[in-house]
């Protein structure tokens, strides 16, 4: 029987599995290795800090409804994208309104986790852990990992001849970048173009000589707003668009998508990415078109080799750098981990549910956060830490090894042959969501709420599938998803409330009720 679980990470999957742990009725101590809560979102305002941090100028991707924890909402009047330092806010919040912070050990560090001699029989982790009085043992039913896969910078020197023996710039991987601040007047390479590297050569562009920015694959680049200014992922990751894409062929969504994405701009155009494209990468960015327009930020081909001061491109065009940002990603890994235990899994796909290593004789181990969703991150990890709380609990189990070795087998086919931005583990938001709910027992009933509340079946169905879905049933259901589900889209309007004006002329409240309802419900179809 699980009692006693041991919690690495203090980040948003951290404090989403310490709440989960109490509610299962265990007993949950989490080691964090710096002074405070927040992970990733947790600004240092220097690179030397031993964790990977954010860049001072970084706003959410995904808008406050979709990404927050599903029975504690954001404040109303906390702005619909959020700066580093207000999601900090919430997660403090978070933490001191469910009392987390009393089980969080800060400014400990986890060495080493192994498994005990009678593992096969206990399932029990020997885990050692250093801190300022020193190093220290402890014995524990169950591990959650929620250390996330921002760890490990990839810095992919071999591929650049010629950056180490002669260029005499400077080079750096995006952990270390901060702000434009030692950037002014340099002509900057940005190498990747995800995210960070939009995000990244926009920002500079403000301040460097020049900023040019060299992509290997297609990008599509969307805004955070929608078409009728409401938050693109509440009007696009909602079951009726999850249903249309399972129910119509790929060629034909990949069409439409790609129709949606060049009704902004034509992709073609800017050098970002065309139709015939088979890999490509979707960002969102709202600048760096503008960026792209008014020459700030230049699009380059692959880097072919560095000379003393010169980038050399594949189309053979060079340019004078003074610094080369990498943006090329992470890498995880868990070096606390005893080797045969990290030997189980290489990467995301070869766990049960992207959690469970699935050979361990005992589920007492979960990896919480490695995932890649197309969506928020954090609702994927607290659904994960719902369900493996709830298996240590013993209120669910796992399937025996070899269904689950089947599963991972027929997953990581279904990744090779789906859409290529998947092939990364950027799996279905809606998808992963009721998989995992499935497997907890907190999938809503949609035919059900249909029948039995019409107004909230709706809101379900046709509506953004937010957080609050997965707390109408089952274990954890909060008495306070239904009004949190009918009241999300006020909350979307409550901090844009700073200046009101009259719209209505010669109309009701009614009828304005009814064309946003009609906004609202037409733009699933139009923008998947």
């Amino acid at each position: 029987m699980v009692r006693r679980v041991a919690v690495i990470g203090a980040g948003a999957s951290g404090l989403a599995s310490i709440k989960c742990c109490l509610d299962e009725g265990l007993e949950p101590t989490c080691f964090e290795q710096s002074e405070d809560i927040g992970g990733l979102w947790c600004y240092a305002d220097t690179a030397d800090c031993k964790r990977t941090s954010v860049y001072r100028s970084v706003i959410t991707n995904t808008s406050k409804e979709m990404s927050c924890f599903s029975d504690f909402p954001f404040p109303d009047n906390f702005p619909n994208f959020l700066p580093h330092h207000r999601l900090l806010e919430y997660f403090r919040m978070y933490a001191r309104h469910f009392g987390l912070l009393q089980h969080i050990c800060f400014q400990t560090t986890v060495r080493s986790v192994r498994k005990r001699p009678d593992f096969s029989t206990s399932g029990q982790w020997d885990v050692v852990t250093e801190s300022k009085t020193g190093w220290e043992s402890h014995v524990f039913d169950a591990v959650m990992v929620c250390t996330g896969r921002y760890q490990e910078p990839l810095l992919p020197l071999a591929s650049f001849p010629g950056l180490e023996t002669r260029f005499r710039g400077r080079y750096l991987h995006s952990k270390e970048y901060r702000d434009t601040e030692g950037f002014q007047g340099k002509r900057v390479l940005v190498v990747g173009l995800g995210n960070s590297g939009g995000d990244v050569a926009v920002e500079l562009s403000r301040a460097a000589a020049k900023v040019f920015v060299s992509a290997r694959s297609s990008t599509w680049v969307v805004s955070r707003i929608s078409s009728h200014g409401f938050p693109l992922d509440m009007v696009t990751r909602t079951r009726l668009i999850h249903f249309l894409e399972w129910l119509l062929p790929s060629a034909i969504m990949k069409r439409i998508r790609f129709g949606k994405f060049n009704s902004w701009f034509n992709h073609t155009n800017y050098g970002l990415a065309s139709v015939q494209s088979r890999k490509f990468n979707v960002i969102i960015n709202e600048e760096l078109p503008f960026c792209l327009l008014s020459g700030t930020v230049v699009l380059k081909p692959a880097v072919k080799e560095f000379t003393e001061s010169l980038a050399v491109f594949e189309d053979g065009t060079k340019e004078n750098i003074d610094v080369v940002i990498f943006t090329t990603g992470y890498g995880f890994s868990f070096p606390f981990l005893e080797d045969s235990v990290r030997s189980l899994f290489q990467e995301s796909c070869s766990l049960y549910k992207s959690i469970f290593p699935p050979q361990l004789e005992k589920p007492t181990l979960a990896i919480i956060g490695l995932i890649q969703l197309m969506g928020s991150v954090m609702v994927g990890a607290e659904m994960q830490a719902r369900w493996v709380t709830s298996v240590f609990a013993g209120f669910n189990k796992l399937p025996p090894t070899s269904r689950m070795m089947a599963d991972i087998s027929r997953k990581k086919r279904q990744l090779a042959k789906g859409p290529p931005e998947q092939v990364n583990m950027r799996m279905g938001f809606v998808s992963y969501l009721d998989d995992i709910a499935s497997c907890t027992g907190v999938k809503p009933n949609v035919p059900w709420l249909l029948l039995t509340d019409p107004r909230l079946g709706l809101a379900v169905a046709f509506g953004p599938c937010s957080p609050y879905q997965y707390r109408l049933r089952g274990r954890g259901r909060w008495s306070g998803a239904r009004a949190a589900i009918l009241t999300q889209w006020q909350r979307v309007l409550e901090p844009l409330r700073t200046r009101v004006l009259d719209d209505s002329p010669g109309g009701s409240t009614g009828s304005s009720w009814l064309r946003l309802l009609a906004l609202l419900l037409l733009p699933p179809f139009l923008l998947s």
